[in-house]
């Protein structure tokens, strides 16, 4: 049975990110950013609730006063039962609630993002904010798009 929940510590999401190949380093803080929410999904054992183990997560913060997806992953054998659209979801409903009118991500899987609403932001209409654009991997061994979705 999966468990999501509200978690204001994103801390143990970090190591879950980086084992899903986000861009996370193992000490990293958030820096200029505002913590609005976060998700952890748990795989819960019903019979002994205390033994269950995260399978995905979720991150919404603020960057320079926009919304922004700092993070969102599921592992790879929960993938495409819904887990990630129910987080995704999750993050979009409170950034509503919260006043946005868009919310950004940096995407390494543009088509799940595209099947949700979001669509590419040409880099030069991008926020200045994401570091993608200055790390020596882009465009060499990564690809990620911006993109936005208007809530």
């Amino acid at each position: 049975m999966i468990q999501i929940r509200e978690t204001f510590d994103y801390r143990p999401l970090i190591p879950f990110f980086i084992e899903n190949e986000l861009e996370f380093d193992e000490g990293e803080e958030y820096d200029g950013d505002e913590i609005v929410k976060c998700w952890r999904a748990d795989e819960v054992d019903p019979v002994v609730p205390s033994s269950s183990h995260l399978v995905g997560g979720c991150v919404l913060a603020k960057r320079e006063g926009e919304y922004i997806c700092d993070g969102i992953a599921v592992a790879p054998e929960y993938r495409k039962g819904g887990l990630g659209r129910e987080l995704l979801g999750l993050l979009l409903g409170e950034a509503k609630s919260g006043g946005a009118d868009k919310v950004f991500l940096v995407a390494r899987a543009p088509g799940f993002f595209a099947k949700s609403g979001f669509i590419v932001v040409p880099r030069e209409n991008a926020p200045d904010f994401f570091e993608c654009f200055t790390c020596p991997q882009y465009g060499r061994d990564c690809h990620p798009e911006v993109m936005r979705m208007d809530v």
